[in-house]
């Protein structure tokens, strides 16, 4: 073989994909390759690992009937992992060079690097330009600035597209929408039918093998909510422009119980697997408000979300890695309680996400932030132990996607490098902006007692035990003065309860998987 061979990842399921750009079908080979390396080097969800191959599977088809010679490999055949795969394909097909869109992961990044001298010919490493900033163009952008802000960079990207632009200015006189965007749950609303799941014998085939090899894995495989090809995904696509985006600007962060989609759009997991274009979606969402049929503010906030913050977070994960991933300024030591992975707790919130991640292997932005993030955040547990939790047990989790939003965003591991104050709450912003203190074992209202919520002695312990950190941060200063103005007795007590607390969940099992 004189041609040259293609190697897609399981994230890069497109066909306008860099590493076929110009690519001859009549000559060059598509490798594509399910390996043990991949599926086991987190505790996967197993709806997330039927997901991936599903999808892969489901693109190699697509790719043959447009007219490509594809070579798939299965996990079944023992691969470890794709330095193997590439190995053995070079051998059979003897390419003259070997082609890959760059991965969205520093650990393949890295082993990339080393190839072409393991295979004996070049390999060309091409910018993944589904993203619309490219790693160098945001090196470019963050060089000489001493502080990043994701708006600015926003801002940068709105111009760039012409997306709910006017000209110079922005669509309805306001880069940002956001404090409209806000609203509590209603236990009123009319939430749209929950997705339905794909099902064709390619699939079923994936959920067999997962069922059959990931037993012990994270989650239920069962109910399937997720499109597995791209007119599945078009069609969800489709069905959120129409019947959630004009509610979901006003309640992107409320929670109900047992309601686990609200208004979201879930179309993550396509637009990470490569199966949606992210500027195409932005511009059917800008249709949609300018047609009429969706408020700006919804619309905006959708679109911030997709060229705003996944292109930024994307960013600043290649401008900070490899170090990022070790990054714990709080020094925060604390294993993750086995809760996270059984959902069983007397504290409801923590039972609704974790129980409906187990269910589903979806939980909503806030939900992760604001719940997860933030308990684990006020117990003090380790950075990178909370970051290989979420790295498994979300549909829509890739390193330079979750990393970023987890040491940075949610466990403010980077010292404040992502973002310049920690999200931290107690249960008052939990009652606001949820239901899920409604019969609870705890009362949201109570620091300290038998009933007491937990969040808020823990809230108040960690504004204590940073307070020489947060003396130095502006936004900080009303809780650290808030903190030192309660009397010694209710500070004693409030600390009192978190040891109380912190001490049961050492006392509790650790989890066994």
């Amino acid at each position: 073989m004189s041609g040259r061979l293609i190697l897609i990842l399981g994230d890069q399921l497109s066909p306008a994909i860099s590493s076929l750009a110009g690519a001859d079908p009549a000559r060059d080979v598509v490798l594509m390759a399910e390996v043990l390396a991949e599926a086991r080097y987190v505790d996967h969800h197993k709806q997330k690992l039927a997901l991936v191959f599903a999808a892969m599977r489901h693109f190699a088809k697509e790719l043959r009937a447009a007219g490509w010679r594809v070579e798939y490999r299965r996990l079944d055949e023992g691969l470890p992992d794709l330095g193997t795969a590439l190995e053995q394909a070079v051998a059979r097909h003897d390419p003259a060079e070997v082609i890959v869109t760059e991965p969205g992961e520093w650990r393949l990044w890295q082993a990339m690097q080393g190839w072409s001298a393991r295979l004996g010919r070049p390999v060309t490493l091409r910018d993944d330009t589904r993203f619309l900033c490219s790693r160098a163009g945001f090196a470019a952008w963050a060089k000489g600035r001493k502080t990043l802000v994701m708006e600015h960079f926003y801002r940068r990207m709105r111009r760039q597209t012409g997306l709910l632009m006017e000209g110079d200015q922005p669509a309805g006189g306001r880069w940002n929408f956001d404090a409209e965007n806000r609203a509590p749950a209603e236990d009123s609303l009319f939430l749209p039918a929950p997705p339905e799941g794909a099902r064709d014998a390619i699939t079923a085939e994936v959920l067999a093998m997962v069922a059959r090899d990931f037993t012990d894995s994270f989650g239920q495989l069962e109910p399937f909510h997720w499109q597995v090809t791209r007119a599945g995904a078009e069609a969800a696509r489709e069905r959120f422009l129409r019947v959630a985006l004009p509610d979901f600007g006003r309640f992107q962060d409320a929670m109900l119980t047992d309601r686990p989609w609200m208004y979201h759009s879930l179309l993550s997991p396509y637009l990470n697997l490569g199966l949606l274009d992210p500027l195409d979606l932005c511009r059917r969402a800008e249709a949609e408000w300018r047609a009429g049929r969706a408020p700006l503010a919804a619309v905006e906030g959708f679109i911030r979300q997709i060229i705003g913050w996944r292109e930024y977070v994307r960013g600043v994960y290649w401008l900070k890695m490899p170090g990022y991933v070790g990054e714990n300024a709080l020094d925060a030591r604390r294993p993750l309680p086995a809760f996270y992975w059984s959902g069983r707790t007397q504290m409801r919130c923590l039972s609704q996400v974790i129980g409906q991640t187990i269910e589903t292997g979806y939980a909503h932005h806030i939900q992760r932030l604001m719940i997860t993030g933030t308990y684990a955040l006020l117990i003090g547990a380790d950075p990178a132990a909370v970051h290989r939790w979420y790295l498994g047990v979300y549909v829509d989790a890739y390193e330079w996607v979750e990393l970023p939003n987890t040491l940075g965003m949610s466990q403010h591991a980077d010292g404040g490098f992502l973002a310049t104050k920690p999200y931290a709450a107690s249960a008052n912003y939990i009652d606001r902006m949820s239901d899920y203190c409604q019969g609870c074992a705890f009362d949201p209202k109570a620091r300290t007692g038998p009933r007491a919520c937990p969040w808020n002695a823990l809230y108040w312990d960690f504004i204590a035990r940073h307070a020489e950190r947060w003396a130095g941060n502006p936004r900080m200063s009303l809780p650290l003065r808030s903190w030192r103005a309660k009397p010694e007795p209710e500070q004693l007590a409030l600390r009192a309860a978190v040891a109380a607390h912190l001490a049961e969940l050492d006392a509790a099992p650790p989890y066994a998987s």
